[in-house]
């Protein structure tokens, strides 16, 4: 138990310590946690913690991450993504995988023992560039979405290599790293529903497998939470949330398939869920330790002998794998017309190699496919390639943003007229807004992260901002100061927040209109302060319940009179629950607002209800 807690105390107190400082300085928290691994290494080493165990552990952080971003999906969000899944995500793979195999075959090394190393050094890590994207706000831009969409590609082929790499076996081959091997064979040889079986069968129980996660999360999880919330014990759902996500990875674990996948399915499945915010809240904070656990790990498991041994060969051969997969990157990023900074974004985000580069090279060594002593070398490799990432994004942020910014000013020397409002965001619903607001006559300033859409909207003529804005420097370069209105239409429900919250702070003079995702956003962003706050799917729902009352038999004009009825009554309730609401409390847990909900309820149900059948029998004026 003591030895527990002191690893336990060793690694938070490096994290508490380093990462703050690395924020400060502008580093980011990735590589202050992997240069906390490095600092705490020696004291690891005296105190015989096994770090490669500790990393597997921590490698749950990614199946989390990976369910918290399937819960941002729905299958809808995915068919749309099927081009840049599929297509850049595969070419990807397979160019930087046969890429890699010729240039090991050319140095030497036999063609099954250059295509496993091949297929490692393809994945990228969606641990770091995942975690990156989000702290930057960069996950909705089309380089993001991009990046995104080859990280969700590898995690799924990381399962044909399990299956492919055990047949590039050299008979022969004895392992030279013990340590790596006897990790992998328990790896190998642990718990396996597929054991024994032969391919056909193998294939139907792991097709089975899935199709139950789906069922899980379509039929099952919806009423479980239900109950376990009808308890009102916030811990005691947290712990479902955790035996969900825990219980899928060891499913998909018994039958050999990424448990990150899983999850994923499991989390695009409840993307529409009534419970998906809570599931957030949930889960993030464990997320966000294990992460930081498995970053400092990667850190601290460097082989620092074999490092300072061969510093010139590893160094080569990591820069090698950068240029490498960056070439690939940057010639894909061409062919799927991905432009601009974005096209930089894709290139230098997934230039590294992955976490999961970590277990293929354990699984490869077991199997005798890779020699313990090229494993150990890759594996620094992979290691150091992962820690020089976040360096490759602060130059993103100081050389290619900057770059492509003054290229954008350059291109909006000659527009004299300040613009009247600023829309943040000009996808579905900030778009209808600008191009109304211009049609009637006023001026304009747009500020969107998707490159390709601001470089129509320059064809145009519009003043247009490239970057995020919800940065201060960004808001102020597109003229808050002497704007009038600032119109917040982002698809993203924290970043709305949090720009809302800094503008009516910062800023009270101007008028804000914020996009709210759904009812209990509306109350955070009355909570920060913001008293024009549109939903973004209310009026399309009343005119949707408009039409049902019609098709219903209902006349037009008394649908009409109760929907403005509903819609009257409705909006009466969100000043008075607003003021009761605490978004520092959790819904559930808020007494004053829960009793006040009830309350309206049932005052206004009986009330609606009479006014309705009355508008319904004629005995009512409409209005």
């Amino acid at each position: 138990m003591t030895d527990f807690l002191l690893t336990a105390f060793v690694f938070l107190c490096a994290g508490v310590i380093a990462v703050p400082l690395a924020t400060r300085f502008g580093l980011g928290s990735v590589l202050g946690y992997l240069i906390a691994g490095i600092a705490i290494s020696p004291l690891l080493t005296l105190l015989h913690v096994d770090v490669i165990s500790l990393q597997h552990f921590a490698e749950f952080g990614v199946v989390m991450m990976l369910f918290l971003v399937g819960l941002e999906l729905n299958p809808t969000k995915l068919w749309e993504m099927r081009r840049k899944l599929l297509g850049l995500g595969g070419l990807q793979v397979a160019g930087t995988a046969a890429v890699v195999t010729a240039i090991a075959m050319a140095l030497g090394q036999p063609w099954r023992i250059a295509l496993a190393i091949g297929l490692v050094l393809s994945l990228s890590s969606t641990a770091i560039v995942l975690q990156t994207l989000n702290e930057k706000g960069l996950m909705k831009s089309d380089g993001g979405q991009a990046s995104f969409s080859v990280l969700l590609f590898q995690d799924i082929a990381v399962i044909p290599m399990l299956a492919l790499i055990p047949l590039l076996a050299m008979p022969g081959l004895q392992d030279a790293t013990p340590g790596q091997a006897d990790h992998g064979e328990e790896a190998a040889h642990g718990l396996s529903l597929v054991e024994g079986l032969n391919a056909w069968q193998t294939a139907g129980v792991t097709v089975l497998a899935i199709a139950f996660v789906l069922v899980i999360g379509t039929y099952l999880a919806r009423p479980l939470f239900r109950y376990i919330a009808s308890a009102q014990l916030r811990e005691l759902f947290t712990a479902t949330a955790l035996f969900l996500v825990i219980g899928i990875a060891l499913l998909m674990s018994l039958v050999g398939v990424s448990p990150a996948l899983g999850t994923f399915l499991a989390g695009v499945v409840l993307a529409n869920s009534e419970y998906r915010h809570e599931l957030e809240s949930d889960i993030d904070p464990f997320k966000g330790l294990l992460l930081g656990l498995f970053f400092m790990t990667v850190g601290a498991g460097i082989d620092f002998d074999l490092l300072f041994d061969q510093f010139g060969t590893v160094l080569g051969l990591t820069l090698g794998l950068i240029v490498v997969k960056g070439l690939v990157l940057g010639a894909l990023a061409y062919l799927f017309e991905i432009r601009g900074s974005d096209k930089w974004l894709t290139t230098i985000g997934l230039a590294q190699a992955g976490e999961f580069g970590f277990v293929l090279l354990s699984f490869t060594v077991a199997n005798s496919v890779i020699p313990g002593d090229t494993a150990n070398l890759l594996m620094l490799v992979v290691a150091l390639s992962m820690i020089l990432t976040p360096a490759m994004f602060i130059a993103f942020d100081r050389l290619v943003v900057p770059f492509y910014a003054k290229q954008a000013d350059g291109g909006m020397d000659d527009i004299e007229v300040q613009g009247d409002a600023i829309i943040i965001g000009h996808g579905r619903v900030g778009g209808i807004v600008n191009r109304m607001m211009r049609a009637v006559g006023y001026e304009t300033t747009v500020v969107d992260y998707s490159s390709s859409q601001l470089e129509m909207l320059r064809t145009f003529g519009f003043r247009v901002f490239f970057g995020d804005g919800t940065r201060p420097d960004l808001l102020k370069a597109a003229g808050i100061e002497d704007a009038k209105l600032v119109v917040v239409a982002i698809n993203d429900k924290d970043h709305i927040t949090n720009v809302v919250r800094y503008i009516i702070k910062t800023y009270p003079h101007v008028h804000v209109i914020a996009r709210a995702v759904d009812r209990i956003h509306v109350f955070d962003l009355w909570y920060v302060g913001c008293r024009d706050v549109i939903r973004e799917t209310y009026d399309s729902s009343i005119r949707m319940a408009r039409s049902a009352l019609e098709a219903m038999g209902i006349p037009q004009d008394k649908a009409v009179s109760m929907a403005k009825a509903f819609e009257t009554k409705d909006r009466a309730s969100m000043p008075i629950l607003a003021e009761l609401y605490d978004m520092t409390i959790p819904v559930m847990e808020n007494k004053p607002y829960v009793e006040k909900v009830k309350e309206l309820s049932e005052e206004w149900e009986a009330q609606l209800k009479g006014k309705m059948q009355r508008l319904r029998d004629g005995e009512e004026e409409q209005d």
